[in-house]
């Protein structure tokens, strides 16, 4: 039996990741990038084919994945003459493997199924790494039949494949899964930084809450930065980590129930950002706490 044929927007470090693992598994893939053409060269070199447009990418595709930064960035290749909706078949899939706001998502749902495709999202956990072995966890959701008829592809990707309900679920439950993790990470910076106030070893600080309740390989990560100054095992942006706290905070507001707890830290990852730090991966957050008490 054949495999469908995919096409793929988006190839950043996580997409690039992707594309060449649904490469080694043999797939026939036909590509679009952005700014960046490292990952989209490699692919093309490896046989992809480069698209001209979204609506190319769609026309020619059983499977169409997204992966990008933001929802204004994925809006923006749905839509329009030379956008996705403008191409697709009867019968095609879109995946948005991005974080994107979950209103957004509903929006282009219904937008898809009008034109007679189905539209799922399934942002990821873990990282790129994780992605070249097809080991990613991905939060799905969306129509079940379209989600099992896509599984065989999905189980190339990832290790853990979660299909948690209505379009829309898994950006709402990637939304929450990462504020805490940034009320996490903030509160980490702040607490080696208090750490280095007082007077007490960073080493013992975590030792002492490691071994507790608190212990976490999310802690782990962060602390390898404070005590070893390595912040690869977080491999994360602060500036795509400050834009998932801000949708998080929009769709709370959406809700009719405004965060509380992601009040604090997203001002101090906003402010972090105005210090140059976007690029910075989110251990790094260390760094603006350090300058933010007048240690950095």
């Amino acid at each position: 039996m054949s495999k469908q044929k995919i096409g793929f927007i988006g190839l950043g470090l996580m997409g690039g990741a992707m594309v060449s693992r649904l490469q080694d598994k043999g797939y026939d893939l036909q590509v679009m990038g952005n700014r960046d053409r490292t990952e989209l060269d490699k692919a093309v070199a490896r046989g992809a084919t480069e698209a001209a447009s979204a609506s190319d990418v769609a026309a020619n595709s059983d499977i169409i994945m997204l992966c990008m930064g933001t929802s204004d960035h994925v809006e923006s290749r749905m839509r329009g003459d030379e956008g996705v909706i403008a191409g697709i078949r009867p019968g095609t899939v879109i995946i948005d493997f991005g974080t994107s706001l979950p209103a957004s998502t509903q929006r282009l749902a219904c937008e898809v199924a009008a034109a007679g495709g189905t539209y799922l999202d399934a942002p990821i956990g873990r990282t790129p790494t994780h992605a070249l072995d097809g080991q990613l966890n991905l939060m799905c959701s969306g129509d079940k039949v379209a989600f099992e008829s896509v599984l065989p592809v999905l189980n190339d990707l990832g290790e853990n494949i979660f299909h948690l309900g209505d379009v829309g679920s898994g950006h709402k439950i990637k939304l929450i899964n990462n504020f805490f993790g940034q009320v996490v990470a903030n509160s980490l910076g702040e607490a080696f930084t208090m750490a280095d106030i007082t007077g007490v070893d960073r080493q013992k600080v975590f030792d002492v809450m490691f071994a507790g309740p608190l212990g976490s390989p999310f802690m782990e990560f962060f602390a390898n930065y404070a005590l070893s100054g390595d912040a690869s095992k977080l491999a994360f942006s602060i500036e795509n980590a400050t834009k998932d706290v801000g949708y998080y905070v929009k769709m709370a507001e959406d809700a009719g129930a405004p965060s509380v707890m992601a009040q604090a830290p997203l001002e101090m990852m906003r402010q972090s950002l105005k210090g140059g730090m976007g690029d910075k991966l989110v251990p790094e957050l260390l760094d603006h706490y350090l300058k933010h008490y007048g240690r950095g």
